[in-house]
């Protein structure tokens, strides 16, 4: 983890002790030095008052699971308050600048309630949260209850309404699956093996498959990802519509805008397309990541 401490010059003995202490980079305050802590660090300690850090920050924020972890710490060494990314590293660094004696102030909720948030728990298991959305109404019902984590060793499949959300060890990139009802599973296979040989990423970079609940009994689908050694999931019609096709499909046949593009992208980290829907057969195959 790359981290970096700004200080006001009048705060630079405080700013030089926290930067010491966690190993980090010191830079002086100045109008350039939180763009360039944003560009290469994923952790900030800016050792000034929170108004000052609040306003230098705000035109460089894009979203959480993207933006450095940020924790304002007062001059007297006092609080570490965690500013931005809260369930993103900064809640773990207040808790570590405690090791100078520095009393952190969490006001997340969940932590406020002891309880462990979906991108907590995605970061002590090694895993990164496919359906990014997905943790605020999870994380919400956190708050009212516990909610169980089940762990699923591959090949395995999943079947995943709007309410849950989906944490994957391995892989860059999510496969979106479609086909006509009866296709053969080596003809999926065989599809999807084309598929990622076109675009130059191995199966062992896939972190899951995705497809339409609508072929939670559909065979060829089952035992193709399983022959490929993957983990199947099945998207309800609610996620799939928050990811309107780019690409013409049939799939108003079952009743949706498309199948094989919209669960790629549902199930992707990133959300970007990396291959349109192709069709191989009676296979249809999309790429994201």
């Amino acid at each position: 983890m790359n981290r970096t401490v700004i200080a006001l010059e009048r705060f630079e003995d405080a700013g030089r002790r926290v930067a010491e202490f966690l190993h980090a980079e010191l830079i002086l305050y100045s109008d350039e030095a939180f763009p360039i802590a944003f560009s290469r660090s994923s952790a900030i300690v800016a050792v000034m008052a929170s108004g000052i850090a609040v306003r230098a920050i705000a035109p460089l924020l894009n979203d959480k699971w993207t933006d450095p972890a940020v924790v304002v710490v007062d001059p007297g060494l006092c609080f570490a308050i965690p500013l931005v990314g809260g369930h993103h590293g900064a809640n773990d660094l207040a808790w570590e600048l405690a090791g100078l004696g520095i009393t952190p102030v969490i006001t997340t909720a969940t932590e406020r309630e002891g309880k462990a948030a979906v991108e907590v728990v995605a970061a002590r298991e090694g895993c990164r949260v496919l359906n990014r959305d997905s943790t605020v109404s999870v994380n919400a019902a956190l708050l009212d209850g516990e909610v169980p984590v089940h762990v699923v060793s591959g090949p395995a499949m999943v079947v995943a309404g709007p309410g849950v959300a989906l944490l994957a060890r391995d892989g860059e990139y999510a496969v979106g699956l479609g086909c006509r009802r009866g296709t053969p599973a080596r003809e999926v296979e065989d599809a999807v093996r084309k598929a990622l040989g076109v675009s130059g990423i191995s199966a062992d970079e896939v972190s899951v498959y995705a497809t339409t609940e609508k072929k939670a009994c559909e065979p060829g689908i089952v035992e193709g990802v399983r022959a490929l050694r993957g983990t199947l999931i099945y998207l309800d019609d609610k996620i799939l519509a928050r990811f309107p096709p780019q690409s013409p499909s049939r799939a108003g046949k079952v009743g949706l805008a498309g199948v094989a593009e919209p669960a790629a992208m549902a199930a992707s980290m990133r959300k970007e397309l990396v291959m349109r829907k192709t069709v191989y057969g009676e296979v249809t195959v999309a790429i994201a990541r």
